[in-house]
């Protein structure tokens, strides 16, 4: 390939910039431009990927993060079921407690009648038998 050509004394140039030389035969400077083509390209599609991956990368920043964000509420929500768990389990021995307790004064308080009937039975007046 050769260098722009001498300009007219106008400026414009008197032949392209890039233009074969005389000797240079067509299919090689087609051989070169064809390859700096190919490396071209192939620069760009690692340049591409690179981009791809830490595009890529973002999303995968994003989704630990998330992920972070989630695990952190499993972890109040089943500290929470705990407590939940330990209220509702005081609660229904708390419960039993007082049922037992209401079972035992209900007994006594029969005991009670059954005792104070028995006493007024003892103390009616019966009628004395002859002998």
């Amino acid at each position: 390939m050769s260098v722009p050509g001498p300009s007219s004394p106008d400026g414009a140039l008197t032949r392209p910039p890039y233009c074969l030389e005389a000797g240079e035969p067509m299919p090689a400077f087609f051989k070169i431009f064809r390859q700096n083509q190919v490396v071209l390209l192939d620069t760009l599609e690692q340049e591409i990927s690179k981009f791809k991956e830490c595009h890529s990368m973002l999303d995968i920043n994003a989704l630990f993060a998330e992920a972070k964000h989630y695990h952190a509420k499993l972890v109040n929500i089943r500290k929470e079921m705990l407590m939940l768990h330990e209220k509702t389990s005081k609660l229904k021995k708390r419960a039993l407690k007082l049922q037992q307790k209401r079972q035992k004064e209900e007994l006594e308080r029969e005991q009670q009648r059954e005792k104070e009937f028995e006493r007024e039975k003892q103390l009616t007046a019966r009628p004395a038998k002859r002998m």
